[in-house]
């Protein structure tokens, strides 16, 4: 079987309600908090062609991530990260955030590219790719991020700590501090 990652375009919307419930389902499993997206956004970012979502050969959806831009687009988040259970532990997570920080680069060369993960997994993708552990205040502080966050089951603790910290590691590459370039040319598709 080979799995091809590409960049969204309008053909994926089929696979929406599937990433949308396996986004939710995946972090009710983990007992993480997940920002929900509607249909609605996520389409939109599909149409955009701001999104990376990997199929089978058999037209699958295995893989999926999205770009968010914040503060006139000098923030980019590279969110939603999400692998069918059928093809995880195939290397398939690191491949996709790859794919999604190239096109982040590349539609957002002066960005700063942040993520808020708890998961150990995406913590150690992030490292590999040039990401840092840094604290909140250094993440955009334009409110619809944080208001991204009410739909999380930590939200409570965020607020409480006068959005200052949670539970989520918040990590950053700001290209202009940091000479870790890990755009390599790693292939579009693999097989497994």
């Amino acid at each position: 079987m080979t799995i091809t990652i590409v960049q969204s375009n309008a053909q994926h919307l089929i696979f929406c309600e599937a990433i949308i419930n396996e986004m939710e389902h995946s972090a009710q499993i983990r007992g993480t908090g997940i920002a929900k997206r509607s249909a609605a956004y996520l389409s939109q970012k599909i149409v955009d062609g701001n999104a990376i979502i990997a199929l089978t050969d058999s037209n699958e959806w295995a893989g999926f991530c999205y770009i968010e831009t914040w503060s006139h687009e000098k923030f980019v988040a590279n969110s939603g990260l999400i692998v069918a259970p059928q093809y995880r532990k195939l290397g398939l997570a690191r491949k996709i955030k790859q794919a999604i920080f190239n096109l982040s680069r590349e539609k957002y060369p002066n960005a700063k590219i942040f993520g808020l993960t708890t998961g150990l997994a995406v913590m150690k993708i992030n490292s590999e790719l040039g990401y840092e552990p840094v604290t909140y205040s250094e993440l955009t502080q334009d409110e619809n991020f944080w208001n991204g966050c009410k739909s999380c089951v930590n939200y409570e603790i965020l607020m409480a700590k006068d959005k200052k910290n949670c539970l989520c590691t918040a990590m950053l590459f700001n290209q202009n501090e940091n000479i870790k370039q890990n755009e390599s040319n790693e292939k579009s598709s693999f097989s497994i």
